[in-house]
């Protein structure tokens, strides 16, 4: 054995070289397990472990478990402990041998030499399936309270019930064994009782009624601990900290009730408490690093269970004072879990006014040069200025510090529109119109929170106060993407737009000028608002307004929507574009105020990816990775799906397409210029011209989509909405949380390759859980074969030369049909260049026909595609010819094409 794991590495010099000995090893291996000559234990223990370690390597093995299960038969401690370990390491639930090897471990058990108890109940603990669960769960319990047990099973047993508890819940029995293994905490053994501890804490969580008796017992226990010098338990006393693992455990335990009720548990508890806080204040026994660690973290977790119980207000402030001089470390580390606790304490009414005296400190924290953690520990800076808002308000000279903080370090956009949101609430008067400039900004060019941010400044607006701008950001937002949100009821069209009007007369004139071209917005989003909006823009106060700039706007807005057709309405008010990536001026700004230099100790340090809202770094793509359930029916489209919408798979990044609308909740709100009625025809159909709209929509959801293509690439966005006001449960099709608030609205990438031309477009299948009920749709994905068309211009000679060459009959397509909807020619031309193909003009003798051309682009080839579609008015017919170099995409295009006139 110790010459082949000396070889291996050796060997190992080149890969091929190991790869060769490996084999030659397991051939070896393999020849000895089928022999005829029975093998002896030892043999056995030799080659099993030989397995093992070629395993840990990284090369597969697929033999050998049934010598290793022969393994657990001895009676040698080395041969059943190599045995066991193969087993736990090699044998997955699903194994055949599950049943013989849950024969062993009973054997084991039952034997009572704790030696093998011990390595049976590991074993169990590291397989931790729910199999495993099924045969022992009831057992182990009557192991672990039995009076017989030694302390070395028992630790191992609590441990092991508690690797059951977590993965099968359901499985493990409570009993009259609760009661008794609450006692475990008066164990004369330190390990029985932290191995216990770990066990009621997470025991407790989902049946506290059953331990409320271990509150007492973990008092008593911590304060033996905490009264004790560190010689008295020199076994577990770490670098002169008396058990302080088992010190912080007890107290997270104590976290889960609430203060005793017991007067003399109480004073006892408190005691304890006071200690610990007084040996902060004492002199380092160690100048190592393990020591205050060690010291540092019972500190943390008694400040967190006083502020859990909140109830003793001289606990309260002698923490918030310690914490202060926290701040103040210059341990990086220990000034974030400090901000962490200033944070929970600010909240506290007694704790108050201690918090308020170290303002001044967190200011100077957050201006402190770091790197790492004190990313981090400026947001909690942040969080605790923002939850005392009432003294926040004096400090109107960190108002533009705190809004680039905010940019800067959230990764979470939601977050970081909360901040500003709560910002401008709090303190509206000195907030400055750099601030909301940006945070409109962010929200126009961050495609994955505006759903969010319609929602939330929505309800921001409906407080009595509001300042005015809130006012702003709201006006803008919602006259941008209020139809996210609108398919909730209690955000409705016409609820937005009465909240806003309800500013309306307490703004100033620039506000008021803002408000009109929102609700000029509105008639295009939201049609059924027309006549409503119309009659404010028509009232004698906005279009004889004394200001010039607002009597303008009403008559301008006034005339646009009564004279503009829907399609004209919908292309002068479009979704804005997204603003060109650039430095916050707020920073700028700052810089310029405080001269050169001034912005250094907000810029230093090296960015981390995800550490800027809009700054051209992208999300981290750990925080929200899930897979999506997608059914392909053609193999020759693949499709990804991606958590972030700023994955570049088509090298889009540094131009976004002005012209994706996102989708509306409510209604036909979309606006439709290739369909009377879209909700008449199959989705694909819908979406062969058009690449944004309403992919379905029920009564509890609505799914809209908008896309874009180049070459044979694309990006696919869907947004799922949740229409009712109750929570969708278990929603497995996006890469985001998989629970749908009531009205909300979640987001989903889709990256899309063309391998070869196809006719099937892909299926989404989408399941969630509404009032218990699962919900399962299946939908096409709006994905055809003109996607990924490619324009081409060619002059009317090269035209009819390509036409000749394309003559054989397999390679034309023709079809004549009858019109199905008005025989406009300006929507027959979108349609045409919807569909991906240039119009050539002058090609056609006949100046009413139209001719295409384009190359439908697949990786693995290109197919030139050339149409010519002949109306006749006076009969209400098409003819339409397609000629491709294939057969069945000529057949393929035609039909999708024919389909939309």
């Amino acid at each position: 054995m110790s010459t082949f794991v000396l070889a291996a590495p050796i060997a190992g010099k080149s890969k091929e070289a190991e790869i060769k000995r490996i084999n030659k090893e397991l051939a070896n291996i393999r020849s000895k397990f089928k022999g005829d000559k029975a093998l002896d234990g030892y043999s056995k223990k030799k080659y099993v472990c030989k397995l093992l370690f070629i395993f840990l390597l990284g090369h597969d093995i697929d033999f050998g478990h049934m010598e290793a299960v022969n393994l657990l038969s001895s009676n040698k401690y080395t041969e059943k402990q190599i045995g066991y370990l193969f087993i736990s390491v090699l044998v997955n639930s699903n194994s055949e041998l599950i049943r013989l090897i849950n024969n062993a471990i009973k054997n084991d058990l039952a034997s009572r030499n704790p030696t093998f108890m011990c390595l049976a109940l590991h074993c169990i603990a590291n397989v931790g399936s729910r199999e495993m669960a099924e045969a022992f769960a009831s057992e182990i319990p009557r192991i672990l309270v039995a009076g017989d047990t030694m302390d070395s099973v028992k630790q191992s047993a609590a441990l092991c019930l508690l690797r059951l508890y977590k993965t099968s819940p359901d499985l493990v029995p409570m009993g009259e064994w609760t009661s008794r293994v609450v006692h475990l905490l008066n164990d004369q053994h330190m390990g029985v009782v932290t191995a216990a501890v770990s066990l009621i804490t997470c025991l407790c969580k989902k049946n506290p009624d059953d331990f409320k008796t271990c509150v007492s017992l973990a008092v008593s226990r911590l304060s033996r601990i905490v009264s004790s010098a560190s010689t008295d338990l020199q076994d577990y006393t770490y670098y002169f900290v008396p058990a302080p693992w088992l010190s912080v455990k007890l107290l997270r335990l104590l976290q889960c009730y609430p203060p005793p009720e017991d007067a003399a548990v109480k004073g006892r508890l408190v005691e304890c408490l006071e200690t610990v806080l007084n040996k902060a204040q004492e002199p380092p026994k160690s100048k190592k690093v393990q020591h205050s660690n060690a010291k540092n973290a019972i500190l943390f977790e008694a400040i967190s269970l006083i502020i859990h119980y909140d109830s003793e207000p001289n606990l309260l402030v002698r923490a918030c004072n310690q914490l202060g001089q926290f701040l103040q470390h210059r341990e990086t580390n220990l000034r974030y879990l400090a901000l962490e606790s200033m944070c929970t304490l600010a909240s506290s009414e007694f704790s108050h006014e201690a918090v308020k005296t170290h303002i001044e400190t967190v200011i100077n924290a957050l201006k402190v040069r770091g790197v790492g953690p004190l990313r981090g520990q400026e947001r909690k800076g942040l969080d605790v200025r923002a939850g005392g808002g009432a003294w926040m308000s004096g400090y109107s000279l960190e108002r533009e510090v705190v809004a680039i903080l905010a940019e800067k370090y959230a990764v979470d956009y939601s977050w970081y529109v909360d901040t500003i949101l709560n910002l401008i609430r709090i303190a509206g008067d000195y907030v400055s119109e750099e601030v909301w400039y940006r945070v409109i900004q962010i929200v126009i060019n961050r495609d994955d929170v505006q759903g969010y941010a319609a929602k939330t400044v929505f309800e921001a607006l409906q407080a009595p106060a509001c300042h005015e701008n809130m006012v702003k950001v709201g006006g803008y937002i919602l006259g941008e993407f209020g139809n996210l949100i609108a398919g909730d009821p209690r955000s409705s069209p016409l609820v937005q737009f009465n909240l806003l009007h309800s500013k309306f007369h307490l703004c100033s004139v620039a506000t008021r000028a803002l408000l009109l071209s929102t609700y000029i917005k509105f008639i295009n989003l939201f049609p059924e608002t027309k006549a409503t909006i119309q009659e404010v823009l028509r009232s004698d106060s906005q279009i004889r307004n004394a200001d010039v700039e607002l009597q303008q706007r009403a008559v301008e807005y006034l005339k646009l929507s009564s004279i503009a057709s829907t399609d004209v309405l919908a292309t002068v008010l479009e979704e804005m574009p997204p603003f060109p990536e650039r430095e916050s001026s707020i920073l700028a700004k700052l810089k310029k105020k405080k001269g050169p230099g001034a912005g250094s100790e907000l810029d230093d340090g090296k960015k981390e990816p995800g550490a800027e809202i809009n700054g051209g770094m992208e999300p981290s793509a750990s925080t929200a990775v899930r897979y999506l359930s997608l059914v392909s029916p053609h193999p020759s489209c693949s499709l990804q799906s991606t958590p972030s919408p700023s994955a570049d798979l088509l090298g889009l990044r540094a131009a976004p397409p002005a012209s994706l609308a996102a989708p509306t909740s409510a209604g036909n709100l979309l606006v439709d210029v290739f369909s009377d009625s879209p909700a008449a025809a199959p989705a694909p159909c819908r979406f062969v011209c058009k690449n944004n709209g309403v992919l379905f929509e029920n009564q509890l959801l609505q799914i809209g989509v908008k896309s874009e293509f180049r070459q044979n690439l694309g990006r696919m966005y869907l947004f799922y909405g949740n229409k009712t006001s109750v929570q969708f449960q278990s929603f497995t099709p996006t890469a985001v949380d998989p629970l749908v608030e009531g009205g909300a609205q979640v987001q989903q990438v889709l990256n899309i390759e063309c391998l070869s031309d196809f006719t099937l477009a892909p299926l989404i299948n989408i399941k969630f859980r509404y009032g218990g009920t699962l919900q399962n749709i299946t939908l096409k994905l709006p994905i055809t074969l003109n996607k990924f068309f490619q324009a081409t211009e060619m002059q009317s000679q090269d035209f009819f030369q390509r036409w000749k060459q394309l003559s054989l009959p397999q390679q034309e397509s023709q079809k004549i049909f009858k019109a199905n909807h008005p025989m406009d020619p300006e929507v027959t031309k979108a349609k045409l260049l919807g569909f991906g193909s240039a119009l050539l003009d002058k090609v056609d003798p006949n100046p009413d026909n139209f001719v295409g051309a384009g190359i439908i682009q697949t990786k693995s080839l290109q197919v030139g595609c050339l149409l010519r579609l002949e109306p006749n008015a006076q009969a209400q017919m098409y003819r339409l010819t397609l000629r491709t170099s294939k057969e069945a995409v000529s057949r393929h295009l035609c039909e999708l094409l024919s389909e939309q006139f």
